[in-house]
């Protein structure tokens, strides 16, 4: 394996150890979720990133199973909560309790919620208040709950990995700017090909169900997060990454035209580092051990879809964030880093 002169000695037979077990990770998903390789390449990469997940997709394409599969490939204790409008923090986070000892001295107990998962499906997330939604920020940013002032950590590893549904506008809540950035990826789902589907009733609406094989443990995720930034990113890559992430600015004086009159804010220094910390993942769940061009453009999207916001004239004019997105990226990055 061709390794990175410029870096510290990396021991290869541990290496291949972890490449071999997000391999294994991949087609273990690959059999329980058909036709869904790059969904499952996205999420393995937030997961060794230690990043949580925004999951978007109509009904019925199979966002609920992708992630459980995943927690039972990983080995994580899986949670899951279903938002609705009358869904209150506590419901979430958990509450304290009047119990009562066996000479009925009363006391109060923390009971833990639905968050103290390892991986926590907040399923329809943008179905709930505002002020419930706000519950997930702690979890997610510090890996701590606080209630009634005493903190409670989290189990190691955490992620949280939210689904929202794009069509149904009523009784739904726009996710706030601050938690949306608390997303590392936003994975946008589409409706299956013929070939696609055709296979997925096959396997679906047979006798013989196929279970998740468990491939992988919590010790090695924390161990696949220390890996990942050991990723060697050649200066070259990273100065375009640099490059690219400068040109999304409207402000900038060099901007392109299409910045200046269509989008409201650029990508920000948390999406650069996003950007360039899940092009490593990905080059780990591609089996290498440093960063290439194709690694960044396939991170280019997941990672800052959800960071880059059009301004009002954008979105009346109907213009294709994620084309904008990589069109800037092929004339800044791309051409920087092909050079």
């Amino acid at each position: 394996m061709s390794l990175n002169p410029h870096t510290d000695p990396v021991d290869e037979a541990l290496l291949a150890d972890d490449l071999t077990i997000l391999a294994a990770a991949r087609t273990a998903l690959g059999k329980v979720v058909v036709g869904q390789t790059a969904i499952i390449d996205e999420l393995l990469v937030c997961v060794i990133a230690g990043g949580h997940a925004l999951i978007e997709g109509a009904p019925g394409l199979g966002k609920t199973l992708l992630v459980r599969s995943l927690a039972d490939v990983a080995s994580l204790s899986f949670s899951r909560i279903q938002f609705t409008p009358d869904l209150m923090p506590a419901d979430i986070t958990g509450t304290l309790s009047l119990v009562y000892d066996d000479q009925g001295r009363p006391s109060t107990r923390f009971q833990p919620g639905p968050i103290f998962g390892q991986l926590v499906l907040a399923d329809e997330v943008n179905r709930a208040t505002p002020k419930t939604q706000s519950a997930l920020l702690e979890a997610m940013q510090e890996r701590t709950v606080t209630v009634a002032g005493t903190e409670y950590p989290m189990q190691r590893p955490f992620f949280v990995f939210a689904t929202q549904n794009p069509f149904e506008m009523e009784g739904t809540y726009t996710l706030p700017e601050a938690q949306i950035d608390r997303f590392f990826y936003k994975v946008v789902i589409e409706y299956p090909s013929e070939a696609v589907l055709d296979a997925i009733i096959a396997q679906t609406t047979s006798v013989a169900q196929v279970e998740p094989e468990r491939t992988m443990a919590p010790e090695d995720i924390l161990r696949l997060q220390r890996r990942v930034r050991e990723v060697p990113l050649a200066e070259h890559v990273r100065r375009g990454i640099v490059r690219f992430v400068r040109a999304t600015l409207p402000n900038e004086a060099d901007a392109d035209e299409r910045v200046r009159r269509y989008v409201r804010f650029g990508v920000s220094p948390r999406g650069a580092q996003a950007l360039a910390l899940a092009a490593k993942a990905h080059a780990l769940v591609d089996g290498r051990y440093a960063v290439a061009l194709e690694d960044v453009r396939a991170a280019v999207l997941p990672a800052l879809r959800h960071r880059f916001q059009l301004n009002f004239e954008g979105v009346a004019d109907g213009v294709d964030t994620d084309a904008l997105l990589l069109d800037l990226f092929e004339r800044t990055a791309a051409a920087s880093m092909a050079a």
